[in-house]
């Protein structure tokens, strides 16, 4: 029987997900188990992998593989496991003891996902999120296997999604549809990508899977003003997904909603005394400092829902950098866009989490600290690829490595530690 790993948008169900998690993370722990020897957790990624690459298609321009994490980076990657080298090698035997990564992992598609609020009713939102965490880890396995047992075991679950859903309902319907639309497509894009045996007819599956149940969902909503992690999980969603169908158009909608999102969700004193509306937004100035938790005194780096709790503070800003990441493989620096609003929240609160005191002017003296996920991507990008210094980031990322999957990510340790490609 399957752990749960689904929460909804409220303060109890955020406890739940923060018990789940470390739950997790505690099952992927990166130490060799007592009793056993080093051996037993070999790499089992064979020497002579033909690199994966890049390639370009000549309509979109768009890079593939390349949702979230591009061939290069994989290869990167790839060596650094086979070398032994740390954090990649505990962050991948991590993924080959996760019980996603079991070959007799069995799909279990609905056609009607219907998620509400506390996850009551929860009928299929587990199985979907669950499903799409383990076809991207199976993904991976292939690639960095070339183990053909784990292509077709990702083909599986995505196929079997494909010909079964219709839609998703109730009050978590848009924000269900990120979480898995997200996974499952990063899954497919590596595949598509990767494994030539992907039948047309089961690829062709997929693409009107994405294309007709997911992208609709995700894009209806993008500028209402729910939680920001709301909207920012749904562009990931978007981003993805146009990258996987080559749709330009769709692409470049979605960045110009996460230029809007971003600003207000992330306070800088350059935005004035008071914080940027979301995406057509109607608030009056009472509204507004209620959306953001009752907070009047802002500083750089806050977030609309800081007041609300880190978990789900950590989501938007995941999502955001996300969205940014495959923006950068595709050449479009949205971190550059974004720099003096990530580089501030990543700080702001990597340093409460870690267990900073709480000001009596800020959420009313009390935090709800478990950010979650770890904040892998981003800090890599502007301290890798940029050379910035997040010294606070710094500790928490390493303190807490290998991170682990649930929701809308998955093994960023593996895929984005110290990775300069």
């Amino acid at each position: 029987m399957r752990v749960r790993i689904r929460g909804g948008l409220a303060v109890l169900v955020a406890a739940v997900v923060l018990i789940v998690s470390a739950a997790c993370r505690a099952t992927t722990s990166s130490a060799v188990p007592a009793g056993e020897t080093a051996g037993v957790w070999a790499p089992e990624i064979p020497t002579g992998l033909p690199p994966v690459g890049t390639l370009r298609d000549a309509r979109s321009g768009f890079v593939h593989p390349g949702v979230l994490v591009s061939g290069t980076q994989l290869d990167f990657v790839i060596g650094k496991v086979q070398a032994g080298e740390e954090p990649w090698l505990s962050a991948w035997l991590a993924l080959r003891r996760s019980r996603y990564a079991d070959l007799g992992w069995h799909p279990e598609p609905i056609a009607v996902v219907e998620c509400g609020y506390y996850s009551q009713p929860d009928r299929g939102c587990t199985r979907e999120a669950e499903d799409a965490v383990a076809a991207y880890t199976h993904a991976l396995l292939w690639v960095f296997t070339r183990d053909t047992r784990y292509a077709e075991k990702a083909v599986q679950i995505l196929d079997a999604w494909a010909q079964v859903l219709r839609r998703h309902a109730n009050s978590n319907a848009q924000l269900q549809a990120g979480w898995s639309g997200a996974t499952f497509v990063r899954a497919a894009e590596l595949i598509k990508h990767t494994y030539p045996q992907w039948s047309p007819a089961r690829s062709a599956r997929a693409e009107r899977m994405f294309r007709n149940v997911f992208l609709p969902q995700v894009t209806s909503s993008l500028k209402g003003y729910k939680a920001g992690n709301w909207g920012l999980i749904m562009l990931d969603a978007v981003v993805g997904i146009s990258v996987f169908l080559d749709d330009r158009a769709s692409f470049f909608q979605a960045l110009d909603v996460w230029r809007l999102r971003m600003r207000a969700y992330v306070y800088v004193a350059a935005d004035g005394p008071t914080p940027h509306v979301p995406p057509d937004g109607a608030f009056t100035k009472q509204r507004l400092v209620e959306y953001w938790g009752g907070q009047t005194r802002l500083v750089d780096g806050m977030a609309q829902e800081t007041c609300r709790d880190l978990l789900h503070t950590g989501w938007g800003l995941a999502a955001a950098a996300h969205v940014a990441e495959t923006a950068w493989i595709q050449g479009v620096d949205l971190y550059a866009e974004a720099r003096k609003r990530l580089i501030p929240a990543l700080e702001f609160h990597a340093d409460f989490e870690m267990g900073a005191p709480v000001p009596p002017w800020l959420c009313g003296g009390q935090l709800q600290t478990g950010l979650d996920p770890l904040p892998e991507i981003a800090y890599n990008h502007y301290r890798v690829r940029m050379g910035f210094d997040l010294p606070v980031t710094r500790e928490l990322v390493e303190s807490r490595r290998p991170a682990g999957p649930a929701f809308f990510y998955a093994w960023e340790t593996l895929t984005h530690a110290a990775n300069p490609r």
